[in-house]
């Protein structure tokens, strides 16, 4: 099985280069301004052509209004839109009809009832994001380095198209990815030496172990 990554968070050209040589099929940058993960239009612009013919990228928003998604969109040109915030099931369809991209929706887990909050985007929702409930006094609702239990996945209805996110590394993917079966995953905070902070060895020994994993 082969398994796609996606590298949130990016901020320089060797690190975008790293995840790309590595294999990232995604790419994504954050808008962010509370994340340490945050860069500004202008310059996600300027480094995402790296991953032109080689990856998809996405742009990674927090309720962000219009007029800041058409900023996004029109420097950046990404591939996909992933909405990370609290957006209806209508503000989605909104989104997706005005700028005709394809949109991943963000849903925080923590226990099987959260998985409820799947139906009503689904149809909408081109792809979800299972990422962990943010720890108490969070300003961020993703990029934490925190989990959820991953064996709760097993009643998802395996028609649904997700990324697994949620603390991420080298040392769990393996686990992670035999507990759930999934087919993507999505790390930030698992290839960084600090906040922010991409690390290309991390990057590196993420990609043997998921390499690993798929010949296991």
């Amino acid at each position: 099985m082969s398994i796609s990554v996606k590298i949130c968070g990016l901020k320089t050209a060797e690190t975008i280069d790293a995840a790309l040589e590595q294999g990232a099929d995604h790419i994504g940058f954050i808008f962010f301004p509370k994340s340490p993960r945050n860069v500004d239009p202008e310059r996600a612009a300027a480094l995402r052509g790296a991953a032109s013919d080689r990856a998809k990228v996405v742009a990674v928003t927090v309720n962000a209004d219009d007029e800041t998604l058409d900023d996004i969109v029109s420097r950046v040109e990404p591939d996909i839109l992933q909405l990370h915030g609290g957006e209806s099931p209508e503000r989605l369809a909104a989104i997706k009809q005005r700028f005709g991209l394809p949109a991943m929706k963000a849903l925080a887990v923590r226990e099987s009832a959260d998985l409820d909050a799947i139906t009503p985007y689904r149809g909408i929702a081109d792809r979800f994001l299972l990422d962990a409930k943010p720890p108490h006094g969070s300003d961020l609702p993703g990029g934490n380095g925190v989990s959820f239990d991953w064996t709760l996945l097993t009643a998802l209805d395996p028609d649904v198209d997700y990324m697994l996110s949620g603390g991420l590394n080298a040392d769990n993917v393996a686990t992670a990815l035999k507990q759930t079966g999934a087919g993507a995953i999505d790390l930030s905070s698992g290839v960084e030496s600090a906040p922010g902070i991409k690390d290309i060895s991390r990057i590196t020994a993420l990609f043997e172990a998921v390499h690993a994993a798929e010949a296991a």
